[in-house]
């Protein structure tokens, strides 16, 4: 039965990994559908790489950054210790124990160094553990704790805990040692059952259902070295699980009555196959995609890979990350989290959504926005990318993620603002997808404060805000505008930039402001500042042409009604 089992868990993960690993060719941030060509692609490409020089760069990748470690340990020596423990700690339990009887000959798990091995490598992952709760709990206020943490906490937590149990139970089973005795030993007499029994009880920590004799156990010992000895060492080497029995002997009888070291075999078993079989779909797939994504990213060569390997690179890096918050905590627009109330400015937390966008998932119009805002707030500091363990490039991910939500019909203000400045240095890579979000967000300015064919409703009042103090000193001497790259473009510009920046200026200055949050020079303005540094009186023109830019945008943005045009007045 067990074996069925173990079959039946295997095969649910091979199909889960199949369907996962498929997901990397069929699924996109943007809507292409090249999947089969992707895979064509992605595996020429793996297979060039192996057959190649640069075996030497992906060995070293492996070694240094999947084995050892190294740019966790770069980050943060306290989080390399805790992911050493866990991770090593519950490979190597896997390996000399869960595959034991695979992969060592003569295996027996009660025999040295094994059982003092699975208890070694047990406590490690319970330290490890321990670590990462404590992290949690002691927490910088941005990390997050997801249900995908919790999940893997809590699966290895009990995994690791019910082997201990078990052991411990085991080894105060009155049954469990009547049936060992049953099919191994071949006693005599009695008195040698009852001899061997009595050294069982008073070395090995088992709680006999009958009084023993003390003067039998140095006979005993002898009949357990010829019979037990080498399949079964003291089990004060267990010392975790022998540690764990002296707590349990009060429960003996009762556990006896209940068959309890039997069910919780079955149980321990249940919780170790359900995890194997739903690997591909939890926390855990980063045991294989971290290492293709150091490796993928070791050899990534920008101006010589195929695009469509860009996005099955990007979809394993989603599938890479472990939510370990190291990107989070270099993030250069980490504050504005608390400022906003949008987590998912915040790196580590913008991976999730995206797995759910690209796997057609719902997502609610204000999730979509606050991704977006999240992904175009970044400063292109790079230093998420760089800090990342699992190498994965955030960088490109959220340009992308971008350019994805734009295709999606979402817009953004801040097209309008500097944030704008690293896409567009990559204007030409985006082709016609360059212009259309930017001509959406200025439909929407004309649409909401006039242009053109409107007249203005001058207000009342005509005071000036404090950061205008300085157009006191402007007296439209041009110079502004003759120096303006923008204007120097045109050789009519009144006719394409409505009112230019000497304008603009004296326009403030009067009172009339408002007439300008829909001017094209106003959303043209490089902030440049070279009419800043060129007005003979001082006066700060970039900074009051970026404050109404940013006054007009933050307008649409919040959908104000303040400030209102009326057509045909």
């Amino acid at each position: 039965m067990l074996g069925a089992l173990a079959l039946v868990a295997f095969f649910v993960f091979l199909g889960g990994l199949v369907f996962k690993v498929s997901s990397w060719f069929r699924c996109s941030l943007r809507r292409e559908r090249e999947g089969f060509k992707r895979f064509v692609l992605g595996f020429l490409s793996l297979g060039k790489a192996l057959f190649s020089p640069k075996i030497g760069i992906i060995l070293k990748v492996l070694i240094l950054d999947g084995i050892l470690q190294r740019r966790t340990l770069k980050e943060s020596p306290y989080r390399w210790l805790m992911h050493v423990l866990i991770y090593w700690a519950f490979v190597l339990l896997i390996i000399t124990h869960a595959l034991g009887k695979l992969l060592f000959e003569g295996y027996v798990s009660t025999a040295l160094p094994y059982v003092f091995l699975r208890d070694l490598f047990g406590s490690m992952v319970l330290v490890g553990l321990g670590m990462a709760i404590w992290r949690r709990i002691r927490k910088t206020p941005p990390l997050r704790t997801s249900r995908m943490d919790l999940y893997a906490l809590i699966a290895v937590l009990i995994i690791v805990f019910s082997g201990f149990l078990l052991k411990g139970a085991k080894i105060i089973s009155y049954k469990n040692y009547l049936r060992m005795i049953d099919q191994y030993a071949s006693l005599g007499s009695e008195e040698e059952s009852k001899a061997l029994e009595a050294y069982w009880v008073k070395r090995m920590g088992l709680v006999s259902l009958r009084e023993v004799e003390e003067s039998l156990v140095a006979k005993g010992e002898e009949i357990h070295q010829f019979q037990c000895a080498p399949c079964h060492t003291n089990s004060r080497w267990a010392f975790v699980s022998y540690g764990l029995s002296r707590a349990l002997v009060p429960l003996a009888s009762g556990f006896e009555r209940v068959n309890f070291t039997e069910k919780l075999w079955w149980v321990h078993i249940a919780i170790c196959l359900i995890a194997l079989a739903i690997l591909p779909f939890t926390k855990f797939l980063h045991l294989i995609s971290v290492p293709l994504s150091l490796v993928i990213n070791a050899l990534w060569d920008p101006k010589r890979s195929h695009p469509l390997n860009l996005k099955t690179k990007q979809m394993i890096e989603l599938d890479a990350c472990v939510h370990c918050g190291s990107c989070t905590l270099k993030c250069a627009v980490l504050g504005a989290e608390r400022v906003l109330g949008n987590i998912r400015i915040l790196p580590s937390e913008k991976i999730e959504p995206l797995k759910r966008l690209v796997s057609k998932r719902g997502l609610s119009q204000r999730e979509l926005e606050g991704i977006l805002q999240g992904v175009y707030l970044c400063t292109n500091c790079l230093r998420c990318t760089v800090s990342c363990p699992s190498g994965i490039n955030l960088q490109e991910l959220w340009f992308e993620a971008r350019e994805a939500l734009f295709e999606r019909g979402l817009s953004e203000p801040a097209l309008l603002s500097p944030f704008s400045f690293y896409r567009g240095l990559r204007a030409e890579e985006l082709g016609e997808g360059y212009e259309r979000p930017i001509l959406e967000i200025k439909g929407k300015l004309y649409q909401r404060f006039g242009l053109k064919d409107s007249v203005l409703r001058i207000p009342e009042e005509r005071g000036l805000e404090l950061y205008e103090r300085s157009l006191m000193g402007c007296f439209a001497c041009q110079t502004c505008t003759n120096v303006c790259p923008v204007v120097s473009q045109y050789e009519r510009p009144e006719e394409v930039l409505g009112f230019l920046p000497h304008q603009i200026m004296r326009l403030c200055l009067l009172g009339f402001k408002e007439a300008v949050y829909g001017s094209e020079m106003l959303l043209s303005c490089l902030t440049c500042y070279k009419c800043q540094e060129a007005c003979p009186q001082g006066v700060t023109v970039t900074d009051i042409l970026m404050g109404l830019k940013m006054e007009a945008l933050k307008a649409v943005k919040e959908e104000r009604d303040e400030i209102r045009f009326v057509s045909g007045v």
